[in-house]
């Protein structure tokens, strides 16, 4: 399905998981730089799937340091833990293509099945591809052990699901100005990923697609470490038959040792920023907003 861009809307969706880092400012002015200057709306977007780990009070923070930051955005703003039946409907429709199987594989269990197999691949995140422990249970045996109330993710069948697509997969990568180039999906480098996490209603990946069909979203800002799921995000659009929007992934704030800035690495929070007498202008001026600007279109 194709998207029309003539009234172009970007997103900027951040995790309700930690607090804001000058990461997630960089990214979110990326966007708001962009949509002003094609005069394209701007949303902004909660993911909260991960229900044990984001709370009210990051979510609370994102728009006090978004707002303090000047980056405004359109209301209402979408939170994924309200749409788990969109999420829910998307795999059913899998489901009965016959695309997703339940797999009640531990992380242990896999590592184990994987243990002394030199070169076996690993996915572009550096996690072993899923062995097919469950892949070809009889629906019987599937059937049997989810009665019996075994937890079970769901993950789509890789193979069958390129088979399925049934043409070529790509999509358009925006550069700097005016640049852009066709980029060759390669969905089968993540194997037969997790859709649906036991403890997680949807995964990230399934979640996404259905979140930027939903919203109408035309073009998608993002880091560079998303550019490899691009691919499989591309697959999971086909089969689901939702349009596909324009993508740009930009470069990665890294700190003095090169690292990415993160949550997991405590990259220092734009609150702690505030709170030492930083100005919202001297942290855009930080942000190099020229170099933002020449990104845009």
């Amino acid at each position: 399905m194709t998207r029309s861009f003539t009234n172009r809307v970007f997103r900027f969706a951040p995790s309700s998981n930690g607090y804001l880092h000058l990461g997630h400012a960089y990214s979110a002015l990326l966007n708001s730089a962009m949509a002003r200057a094609v005069g394209g709306r701007l949303l902004l977007r909660i993911e909260d799937i991960d229900v044990e780990r984001c709370r009210f009070e990051f979510e609370q923070a994102i728009y006090e340091d978004l707002g303090w930051l000047g980056f405004s955005w359109e209301t209402p703003v979408r939170r994924q833990s309200e749409h788990f039946l969109d999420y829910a409907n998307a795999l059913a429709k899998l489901s009965a293509r016959g695309l997703i199987y339940p797999c009640f594989c531990s992380r242990r269990d896999i590592m184990d099945a994987v243990a002394g197999r030199s070169g076996w691949p690993r996915d572009p995140d550096g996690s072993p591809l899923y062995p097919g422990l469950c892949k070809h249970l009889s629906k019987e045996e599937q059937q049997r052990r989810l009665s019996a109330g075994e937890p079970a993710a769901l993950r789509i069948d890789m193979e069958a699901a390129i088979a399925k697509a049934g043409r070529h997969l790509d999509w358009r990568e925006m550069g700097p100005g005016s640049q852009a180039r066709d980029v060759t999906a390669d969905p089968a480098l993540w194997g037969d990923a997790i859709l649906s996490r036991k403890d997680i209603y949807a995964s990230y990946h399934i979640a996404v697609v259905v979140d930027d069909a939903v919203q109408g979203v035309t073009d998608v800002v993002r880091g560079e470490d998303l550019f490899m799921a691009t691919g499989l995000h591309r697959l999971l659009q086909a089969l689901l038959d939702l349009p596909a929007p324009a993508y740009r992934h930009h470069a990665l704030l890294r700190d003095a040792s090169g690292r990415k800035l993160s949550k997991s690495s405590r990259a220092k929070p734009i609150r702690a920023l505030r709170e030492e007498g930083f100005s919202p202008a001297a942290v855009r001026d930080r942000l190099s907003p020229d170099l933002i600007f020449a990104d845009a279109p």
